[in-house]
């Protein structure tokens, strides 16, 4: 308690603390960012990415942890000096959640949590790991938290394969922790949103509180169903449908292509379906009191399929709401001083890696 209380009264300054690389793994690959202190701000000095063969992770669950290890292995050999990292876990097998503790007092919040797992979790608690974040001030008093509680057996696998490969885990922590702390304010003023992280192969949705996700949940619909209709219908290379995905997508440039961006609409209205579903539901939640529990205010899009060219709008256009790409680099510089090596379409799928990185040093 002492030493905690001497941390808290005199932190380590940034630039002495230990540095760990922000590590994000995917069913399709492994990206990583390496920040580092200069003056007032942060500077990028290693990232990049190392595809996964097919099976080596499946929908989060890691299936191989010789291959994922010697995969960690390469990324390892160009963090430069770092040798510690921050990672994220599987939305896909986590459970999160919100609850009402009339006490701040970390054993009874424990006992809370566990008690509520029991009636939560499809999974005895004794096979679970779970954590928690205080949110804030409850209106009935004590506080609110958001949980996050994993089967052992997934984490452990993770846990096993960063070891392998000598990398030591600093943390661990669901994917939407890490994109909110890139993309919320600081002082966990940033209203309640919907965050909607689509990538190649599924969709994660998170509703943001403060900071912390309070809930979240995947579907399968990602880029890979874009990308097919655009080959299909242009009969073109999937380089070239990235690049009408990006350029065109829902707002044609061509009349000749109207086919094409009718198909993709199709596929975009199955994604825009998804996120209304989710925000209509807690946007409208109420409490006991007949107030709204969770007034979504803005919609975040990240991930490589956010950048579908139309999406913000057609998104906003089905809920009513803001819906908005972000700045992901938004902590680590300001523009005027920094440009990224990352570019603005690739920084949107770097954001988990990026708010990894993060960790520490906000």
């Amino acid at each position: 308690m002492l030493s905690r209380t001497i941390a808290r009264l005199f932190p380590v300054p940034r630039y002495l603390s230990p540095h760990g690389a922000g590590i994000d793994i995917t069913d399709a690959s492994i990206k990583w960012v390496v920040l580092r202190p200069y003056g007032e701000h942060l500077r990028v000095t290693s990232w990049g990415e190392v595809k996964l063969e097919q099976g080596i992770v499946e929908s989060g669950t890691v299936k191989n942890v010789q291959a994922l290890s010697e995969a960690l292995v390469s990324v390892r050999k160009q963090l430069g000096t770092v040798r510690s990292a921050h990672a994220a876990l599987p939305e896909e097998g986590a459970f999160v959640f919100s609850m009402h503790t009339p006490t701040d007092t970390k054993s009874e919040i424990e006992s809370m949590i566990e008690f509520e797992l029991v009636g939560r979790v499809p999974v005895p608690v004794q096979q679970m790991v779970y954590d928690y974040d205080i949110i804030g001030d409850h209106p009935a008093g004590g506080v609110e938290i958001g949980v996050v509680a994993f089967p052992r057996e997934i984490v452990e696998d993770y846990v096993q394969a960063f070891a392998m490969a000598g990398i030591e885990l600093m943390s661990m922590e669901v994917e939407a922790r890490s994109i909110a702390r890139a993309v919320s304010d600081k002082d966990g003023s940033s209203p309640v949103s919907l965050l909607v992280d689509s990538g190649k192969s599924r969709t994660g949705f998170a509703i943001v509180k403060r900071g912390f996700p309070i809930f979240t949940s995947t579907v399968d619909v990602g880029g890979k169903d874009l990308t097919r209709v655009v080959v299909e219908t242009l009969n073109v290379s999937e380089d070239a449908a990235q690049v009408f995905k990006n350029e065109e997508g829902l707002v044609p440039k061509d009349p000749a292509k109207k086919k094409t961006t009718e198909a993709v609409a199709k596929v975009a209205e199955s994604l825009a379906a998804e996120v209304e579903r989710h925000y209509r539901f807690w946007d409208t939640r109420r409490n006991e009191h007949g107030e709204r529990a969770t007034p979504v205010e803005q919609v975040i899009l990240v991930g490589g399929s956010a950048n579908l060219m139309g999406l913000d709008d057609f998104i906003a256009g089905k809920v009513h709401a803001r819906t908005d790409r972000p700045n992901v680099w938004r902590h680590v510089a300001s523009f005027d001083d920094y440009i990224p090596p990352i570019n603005y379409r690739s920084s949107l799928q770097y954001v988990t890696a990026i708010g990894l990185a993060l960790r520490g040093m906000l």
